[in-house]
């Protein structure tokens, strides 16, 4: 009985740090050459398949009516907040990582080959992009 009763208690304490592990939750984008908060983007999980969306614009200077003017899909003219820029990335097998999937830079309209990265307890996320044999990475900080 004993043995249960430790084990309920244990899943119970640890639950909620290996949910934390993964980048599904509320996050904060920073940009990697200023340092600014830039958005809160939420990511969720369906079917296994995590995506993304921004929900607000944190930049001091955001139009609350900014569309993706230089988005090139179905995502063109839609609205900042409530667009999807993270599509279809999945874990990989044998690592702590999310991959396979699209990030979209509004800003520019480019979209890039995502990598998502938990780390530090998943605190923050490492979200790096990849355009060939490029790359760039932005660590984001969880809000929730």
């Amino acid at each position: 009985m004993r043995k249960a009763l430790a084990a309920i208690i244990f899943a119970a304490i640890a639950a909620p740090a290996w949910a934390q592990m993964s980048p599904v939750g509320l996050w904060r984008s920073v940009d990697d050459k200023t340092g600014e908060a830039k958005a809160e983007i939420r990511i969720a999980e369906t079917s296994g398949v995590l995506n993304g969306r921004i929900e607000k614009s944190l930049k001091k200077d955001a139009d609350p009516a900014a569309t993706c003017t230089e988005c090139k899909d179905d995502r063109k003219g839609k609205a900042i907040a409530g667009l999807e820029i993270i599509r279809g990335v999945k874990k990989a097998d044998d690592r702590e990582v999310w991959e396979g999937g699209k990030i979209l830079d509004p800003e520019n309209g480019k979209e890039y080959r995502a990598s998502l990265t938990p780390i530090e307890g998943g605190k923050r996320l490492e979200v790096r992009g990849f355009l060939g044999p490029f790359w760039r990475t932005q660590t984001w900080q969880r809000v929730q």
